[in-house]
């Protein structure tokens, strides 16, 4: 059964109508307020999307460990939420959060979780390098 939607609506509109793919999750892309740095890309399922808007802080559901997890828990890199946007089509989010601990986002304790970058030749090169 296919899905009808209200394309004017949903790109126009002022309800949230979040769109999840056929595994039930969200890309969200996070980036630091302070600097606007992209920190991490992420998903989310409906309930750690409810948890994240309840409580301000952002809730994601790993999919290797098939759970949701709440950054910052094992880390101290909290992230409080300051905005919540959605794309036109409203299948993305991106997040603007405070991170607290030590203000890494990564869990190799960098800062970003794209701290490589790629050059001609598929090569990776660290960031700065």
């Amino acid at each position: 059964m296919s899905e009808i939607i209200d394309k004017r609506a949903l790109e126009e509109g002022l309800n949230f109508q979040p769109r999840f793919d056929h595994a039930g999750l969200i890309v969200c892309v996070t980036i630091a307020d302070a600097t606007q740095d992209v920190l991490m890309v992420a998903y989310m399922n409906e309930e750690a999307l409810r948890l994240s808007l309840e409580t301000g802080v952002a809730h994601y559901w790993s999919r290797s460990r098939r759970e949701i997890w709440r950054k910052g828990d094992t880390s101290g890199q909290v992230q409080s939420i300051v905005e919540m946007r959605t794309d036109c089509d409203q299948d993305a989010l991106l997040l603007r959060v405070k991170v607290g601990g030590d203000g890494h986002a990564c869990h190799t304790g960098r800062h970003s979780c794209f701290y490589r970058r790629v050059v001609p030749g598929g090569r990776l090169l660290f960031e700065g390098a």
